[in-house]
């Protein structure tokens, strides 16, 4: 991703953690890890919400492929409302789809393409990953403007909370990386 002309700024390969007050119950408590963000759009991967029973085993089975042990158990993430029916894996940096595969941050790729779950099959997964089924997305100026209004914490992304198992504890564990508790927030915008 390249940012627009004149701009540094860019959200790709941060974590956003939604602010006890965002008011769209879809992203209560959410951490999204973000995939692209430019002057045009912006888009990311809610790695925190599993989908009610869904499993990688059904998953893979609807492509008319197969796992077994614990990875067939695994949890497929709610990764947002936007395209749901489509499967989208983020994983560390040791696995590369011919195409398709695009660096997020240091150490973490996406891959949205059958390849790297074919790969998962055949137990030549990614050492980490994490399955979501849809996205989240913005528009041109929509991120930014929830920025303003105090929907989001931007926090720098981390193997343990992006790749992390204890998905119900991701929240917590991404607002304490700002030495913030988080009971301590308020469910309130506000401004100085």
């Amino acid at each position: 991703m390249t940012d627009a002309p004149g701009t540094t700024d860019t959200l790709t390969g941060k974590l956003l953690v939604a602010m006890p007050g965002i008011g769209d119950p879809r992203f209560a408590h959410s951490v999204i890890m973000m995939c692209s963000h430019d002057a045009e759009h912006a888009m990311g991967i809610v790695i925190n919400k599993p989908k009610d029973e869904v499993t990688l085993k059904e998953v893979l089975s609807h492509l008319g492929l197969s796992a077994a042990g614990e990875l067939a158990r695994r949890a497929v993430m709610d990764g947002g409302p936007v395209r749901q029916e489509r499967g989208y894996v983020l994983h560390s940096d040791d696995y590369a789809a011919p195409e398709g595969t695009h660096d997020v941050a240091p150490g973490i790729r996406l891959t949205a393409t059958r390849e790297v779950l074919e790969a998962v099959a055949r137990a030549d997964a990614p050492r980490h990953f994490v399955l979501a089924l849809g996205c989240s997305g913005w528009g041109a100026g929509q991120l930014e403007n929830e920025l303003k209004e105090n929907a989001w914490l931007i926090v720098d992304a981390s193997d343990a909370i992006v790749f992390g198992e204890g998905h119900q504890n991701k929240w917590r564990k991404a607002i304490a990386t700002l030495g913030v508790d988080p009971a301590r927030l308020s469910d309130r915008a506000g401004r100085a």
